[in-house]
């Protein structure tokens, strides 16, 4: 018999024997964490997904260790605090925004773990670290409230957030594909977690937000901070006579601004009897600093002063309704246009080690001076162009009819399988790998390099190119 079959039933014969031993004795509820809400459907449901999704996360990862096993832990841990955070809320009626924010604390506080671990000098295990910190951000669907809490609903937030985190998932597979199976059964045990795992259980479960308790104990609030012990007093309030002497009236007043010059000049008084007498040894055509001739050393300054910067501030916004501008963004890997339709168009130019969902079809996609920059689309209209760009990958998770590539080194597309009849277009290009679907549903990715080399020949009265292919012996 399966081992985790085995302890999710000896954990439930457990959970049974303490029901009996007194569980609703003399009527009375059990306490937090109590064994009759642990025993709700819901949460021995997401028991179920800790035991068979999140443990073989952890599994995966013994077999590699380091940071991966480190990360992987966290992640266990966040599921674990989520369910007592599921427990609770059966037990807690809906606290206020403050209290929702105290409430969360014990989660966020985990999340935060996970996010300090990508930071700092980037360790070869960054693309692990990074999916598991994304991916946890899908954990959050417990604070959804309603329609106006700012959030999308659960199982969309659940979809969502996992695309962030499959971004850099889908890096791991292609770089591990042939050199590392258990780096390839992790990454595919931490997609398993979330789609189809978290999203199947809030569907069945939580459809529209957690369910909180109509009589139950009131959420605490995060206490206010206390005077610190021996802190100065605040100071005396100003003396009385600060605002009731009386002032002058404005006409008494001495003017100021345009107003003096104005009053000065109709006064009738010489105007230039204040100005000094420019002599000739202050006329600039006297001066002896002041020759036109530069120096050796005024030059070397000049070269070595830093140029001005010319990049403007970073945007993400819509502009007269048609046409969304990303620009300018550094580091951000959190960019996400949602609100977007087919008569839009997205503009993104000089962004640097960034990552941007475009959620929705667009009309066209233009990525223009960016480096480093990842972009993650659904559906185009028109036509998706990358312009004099520096190791930019691109993913089209729906369909595109036309990818185009100019004046660009390092480029990785991914293609859906509703694109794959796309039509793309190089020019002055270099290093372009194209990636599709295995024939498996959940296979590997297959790399194709487009060519870069080509040979002209001069063939019945006219040249013939044909691409470069190198053979071995």
């Amino acid at each position: 018999m399966d081992d985790n079959l085995v302890k999710r039933l000896e954990a439930a014969v457990a959970r049974l024997e303490a029901l009996s031993a007194g569980g609703f004795r003399q009527g009375v509820a059990p306490e937090d964490g109590g064994d009759a809400f642990a025993m709700d459907p819901s949460i021995v449901a997401f028991d179920d997904l800790i035991s068979q999704h999140v443990n073989r996360v952890t599994s995966a990862a013994e077999k590699i260790g380091g940071q991966v096993l480190d990360v992987s832990k966290i992640i266990a841990e966040a599921f674990n605090v989520q369910k007592e955070l599921l427990i609770k809320i059966k037990q807690t009626q809906k606290p206020d925004m403050a209290g929702m924010v105290e409430f969360l604390k014990p989660l966020n506080e985990v999340m935060a773990k996970a996010s300090a671990l990508t930071e700092g000098r980037r360790s070869d295990f960054f693309l692990h670290l990074k999916t598991g910190a994304d991916s946890l951000a899908a954990l959050a669907w417990i604070a959804y409230t309603g329609k106006d809490c700012g959030m999308s609903m659960p199982i969309a937030h659940v979809e969502e957030s996992w695309q962030m985190a499959e971004f850099y998932c889908n890096k791991i597979l292609v770089e591990y594909r042939n050199k590392d199976a258990n780096h390839v059964e992790w990454a595919k045990a931490l997609k398993e977690v979330y789609v189809p795992g978290l999203r199947d259980y809030v569907k069945s479960h939580h459809r529209l937000g957690p369910v909180w308790s109509a009589t139950g104990k009131i959420a605490a609030s995060a206490p206010a901070k206390a005077p610190t012990p021996g802190a100065p007093a605040p100071p005396p309030p100003p003396p009385a006579s600060l605002f009731t002497e009386t002032t002058q009236p404005s006409s008494s007043q001495p003017k100021v601004g345009m107003s003096a010059v104005f009053q000065e000049i109709s006064s009738g008084k010489p105007v230039t009897a204040g100005l000094r007498k420019v002599t000739d040894d202050m006329k600039t055509k006297n001066r002896v600093d002041r020759s036109g001739v530069v120096t050796a050393a005024e030059k070397e300054n000049r070269a070595g002063s830093p140029a001005f910067s010319k990049t403007g501030p970073p945007k993400l916004e819509l502009q007269m309704g048609r046409k969304w501008v990303v620009e300018n963004q550094i580091g951000r890997n959190n960019l996400v246009i949602d609100d977007c339709d087919a008569k839009q168009s997205v503009y993104i130019y000089g962004c640097k080690n960034s990552v941007l969902q475009i959620q929705g079809k667009v009309n066209n996609i233009t990525v223009d001076k960016c480096t480093k920059m990842g972009v993650v689309f659904k559906d185009v209209v028109a036509a998706c162009e990358i312009v004099n760009c520096s190791g930019v990958e691109v993913q089209c998770q729906g369909s595109a009819p036309t990818v185009s590539v100019d004046n660009t080194a390092g480029c990785q597309l991914y293609l859906s399988k509703d694109a794959l009849e796309a039509s793309i277009t190089t020019a002055k290009s270099s290093e372009i790998n194209v990636l599709v679907p295995g024939s498996e549903p959940d296979g590997d990715w297959i790399e194709q390099a487009l060519p870069q080399q080509y040979v002209h020949v001069f063939k019945d009265g006219q040249f013939v190119t044909t691409p470069v292919s190198h053979s071995g012996a």
